[in-house]
């Protein structure tokens, strides 16, 4: 097992739960690899911070490293099994996560699949730097008749980013977008163009309050002088709705609208990337899946999240 984990903060009866599956599994004699982000103290809290304890990780059993997330996050949450199966999705293994956060999780049985997430892994694990991982091929694999392509950035960040953008400016009937931030600017854009047009279903749902730091962010760099007019265009525009979560502060708790998914039409992109300029450059990755009948079901999920929260105005 290879794990790349962002984020691990478990309550007791949890992490007892998490912590007794591993040592089992080592017991057994699996081979088990652990890679978590090591943060910085003074970074913008856009995504939060996590919250892992590096001597509690190292405490364990079997092979673990920290990745040092200055300049860039390790900001992955996923697990290969056996060289066969990967889980991977938006969900950090804190139990804010699990009980208060939206959040999707990606389940592929697929040797090729888990072949791409092995082949970032080792990136990861060798170098032990995050701007030298994410070179892997996305070319489509088929997994029982369907296509997926694999995206890992920061080497496939800027062209992972396009694409999105593509699958919005090319669908034909529908967008939806779950995502806590909207930043990057080939899908910002892109979506203020679809909205302009009006001749597409779009929608979707944010975190109201990261939202709002971004702005101030914004302000800060200089980047408001366009972002902001397009941001404010897509909302005002599009059914967008934002989730007002807690503000990140030490010891509050983490109950963000967290979901990192898209849907163009009956394509799916799925996985840890905020769609933000920043989610390009850290580690990241995301599963794009062509299935009618998977799109259906991220649609219905991401609307009905959306009902769930009141329309967005900057």
């Amino acid at each position: 097992m290879e794990l790349a984990l962002y984020d691990v903060r478990l309550d007791d009866d949890t992490a007892a739960v998490v912590r007794a599956a591993l040592l089992g599994a080592n017991e057994r004699g699996v081979k088990i690899r652990l890679l978590y982000n090591v943060d910085r103290p003074d970074r913008f809290p856009v995504p939060p911070p996590p919250k892992t304890e590096p001597e509690l990780i190292e405490s364990l059993p079997f092979e673990t490293a920290g990745i040092p997330g200055w300049p860039d996050l390790m900001h992955h949450k996923y697990v290969v099994r056996d060289h066969a199966a990967v889980w991977t999705g938006s969900t950090n293994w804190t139990d804010d996560s699990w009980t208060r956060e939206e959040n999707v999780i990606a389940i592929l049985e697929s040797a090729p699949v888990a072949a791409r997430f092995g082949e970032d892994f080792e990136q990861l694990w060798k170098t032990r730097e995050v701007d030298r991982s994410g070179k892997v091929d996305s070319s489509p694999v088929d997994v029982d008749g369907k296509p997926v392509r694999t995206w890992f950035s920061p080497k496939r960040g800027e062209k992972l980013a396009h694409q999105i953008a593509r699958g919005i400016a090319t669908a034909e009937r529908r967008v939806r977008i779950a995502s806590p931030v909207i930043t990057s600017g080939p899908i910002l854009g892109t979506l203020a163009e679809v909205a302009a047009d009006g001749k597409v279903d779009l929608a979707g749902v944010v975190d109201a309050t990261q939202i709002a730091e971004v702005l101030g962010q914004w302000k800060a760099n200089g980047n408001a002088t366009w972002k902001t007019p397009s941001l404010r265009f897509v909302l005002d525009r599009a059914s967008f709705t934002g989730k007002r979560s807690t503000p990140y502060a030490p010891g509050a708790v983490h109950d963000y609208m967290h979901a990192k998914v898209t849907v163009c039409d009956d394509t799916v992109f799925a996985g840890s990337f905020n769609l933000s300029h920043s989610g390009e450059q850290n580690a990241e990755n995301v599963v794009e899946v062509e299935d009618a009948a998977l799109a259906e079901q991220m649609v219905t999920f991401v609307d009905e999240i959306r009902a769930k929260y009141e329309p967005l105005r900057l």
